[in-house]
């Protein structure tokens, strides 16, 4: 090899390694940020589901650092087994999805809890939908929900997002007579089905049947997994 190929290998291997580095030094410093904001992510729709106001009087999000203080000042977090047991094992981000772990956000007062949160998710039409649902203190009655994450039709199953969807579950019942209920996302509108009203139900999205199912379906399933442990407090 003559010596100014081999000058052009080395100078390419030095550009390749130099690269390689570079690239895997911005990679794990991204993925550190990119950790934190899923984690920020995930505390600031747990705030929202407890009905907190997350913008500031210029109505823009709050820091990082104030979602952090505000759920360190007023939420504990304990987890579920898949029996609705209490353990002490640490959050294992597998088991959640695999529903073997059952995460459970306490909003406390003055040592008491006023409220309690849990995540909830299932198929909509093209997509999983992951939300939080928070109750009051009777355990039945829903304070609020948030949904953030989800790739349904814009427009459409889309707007399941939207205040004006997601308004409608505060004061709404997973729980009456002993028994859970069976929710419902009413097409067409609660009122047109239900003359009366009916306390667990809410009005659809119009167009968007099969995501409307899927959001009844899997609060209710998801109520009744973390009923098991509700129960035991209320028989306390």
């Amino acid at each position: 090899m003559q010596q100014a190929d081999r000058q052009l290998v080395t100078f390419a291997l030095t550009i390749c390694l130099t690269c390689s580095i570079l690239l895997s030094a911005i990679a794990a410093g991204l993925r550190d940020r990119q950790e934190r904001e899923v984690e920020l992510d995930r505390k600031m729709n747990v705030l929202i589901a407890f009905g907190v106001d997350t913008r500031d009087e210029r109505g823009r999000r709050i820091s990082g650092e104030e979602v952090d203080a505000i759920f360190a000042s007023n939420i504990r977090e304990i987890i579920l087994d898949a029996d609705g047991n209490q353990t002490d094992e640490e959050p294992d981000p597998v088991a959640i999805r695999e529903r073997r772990q059952l995460p459970l956000y306490l909003w406390e007062e003055d040592g008491e809890v006023k409220r309690y949160a849990f995540p909830t998710s299932g198929q909509g039409l093209w997509s999983t939908i992951y939300g939080f649902l928070a109750l009051e203190r009777d355990l039945a009655t829903i304070a609020g929900i948030t949904f953030f994450r989800h790739g349904e039709t814009p427009g459409l199953g889309g707007e399941v997002d939207r205040d004006w969807f997601t308004d409608q579950f505060r004061g709404k019942k997973l729980f009456d007579d002993g028994e859970p209920v069976q929710f419902r996302v009413v097409q067409g509108g609660v009122s047109s089905r239900y003359p009366d009203g009916n306390p667990h139900a809410v009005d659809g999205i119009s167009g968007a049947t099969v995501t409307g199912v899927g959001v009844a379906r899997f609060i209710s399933e998801d109520f009744k997994r973390y009923n098991q442990f509700f129960e035991q407090i209320r028989g306390a």
